[in-house]
């Protein structure tokens, strides 16, 4: 069966997108500017099938992966460590919170001296820009766990790794899967944002700036529905991840709410 948001959000789109064509058709809008939804969408449809959009989205998608698990490998250990050692938390946390609010993409004129390729210097941002919804996620899924389990186990004479590996992780493991599920749409954004900033061989971005320097508006416009609809599968996929290995979370959590 399907479900009811699913249906709404579509008729949601279908609605918006017959306003924008109607407003376009209208003269409300100049479609020099912004083309009618129609011509985006065909533009759109066209890009699945084109050899040189597909190598540019498999461009994007290959940095933002190697972002992403690099922010993943870095950022879980480091959450469990400063959810596990308060003390350290604390003294670190002020350092936590004046970096996190720093935009990635301002980094990038300092990173591209650094970074030898254009690959290195998108990656490394993705990287930090993907980290802190991760790290701060572990940090409150090992807060969130319930005290009695951890004294129970150490009762029966558990150490803290113990402890840690039998409780502490799989408790907190729904709350690092929603950080990587949220640090995943930020560097999908990043890596696109990195490409119109930093260029290079391929990618959305990329693609963007050439139809920009041939005033292919529509054309711009298709290519960021597509990013768009990339961000949307993707965050689908682990909202689904997360349902199926943690459907005892969301039940706690229901009962709760």
């Amino acid at each position: 069966m399907i479900d009811p948001r699913v249906v709404r959000g579509v008729v949601g789109v279908a609605g918006l997108l017959a306003v924008a064509e109607a407003a376009g058709r209208a003269g409300l809008m100049d479609t020099r500017i912004m083309p009618l939804a129609s011509t985006v969408v065909a533009r759109a449809a066209g890009l699945a099938v084109d050899g040189e959009f597909l190598q540019d989205v498999s461009a994007t998608l290959g940095v933002w992966a190697a972002g992403l698990v690099v922010a993943i490998l870095l950022a879980v250990p480091v959450g469990v460590l400063l959810g596990s050692l308060p003390r350290v938390e604390a003294a670190v946390r002020p350092l936590i919170e004046f970096l996190r609010p720093i935009p990635s993409v301002a980094l990038i004129p300092l990173v591209a001296l650094i970074a030898a390729s254009d690959a290195r210097v998108k990656v490394t941002v993705i990287v930090y820009a993907a980290c802190w919804p991760v790290l701060v996620n572990t940090m409150y899924g090992l807060h969130d766990v319930d005290p009695v389990a951890k004294d129970t186990l150490r009762a029966f004479g558990f150490g803290r790794l113990a402890v840690l590996l039998r409780v502490a992780l799989p408790s907190a493991a729904p709350f690092v899967l929603t950080g990587v599920r949220l640090a995943a749409s930020v560097a999908l954004v990043v890596a696109v944002s990195a490409e119109l900033l930093a260029g290079g061989a391929g990618g959305i971005g990329v693609y963007i700036i050439k139809a920009g320097s041939g005033y292919r508006v529509d054309l711009m416009v298709a290519a960021a529905v597509w990013a768009g609809l990339i961000g949307l599968a993707v965050n689908a996929l682990l909202v689904r991840a997360e349902r199926v290995l943690f459907r005892w979370h969301a039940a706690r959590a229901g009962v709760a709410a």
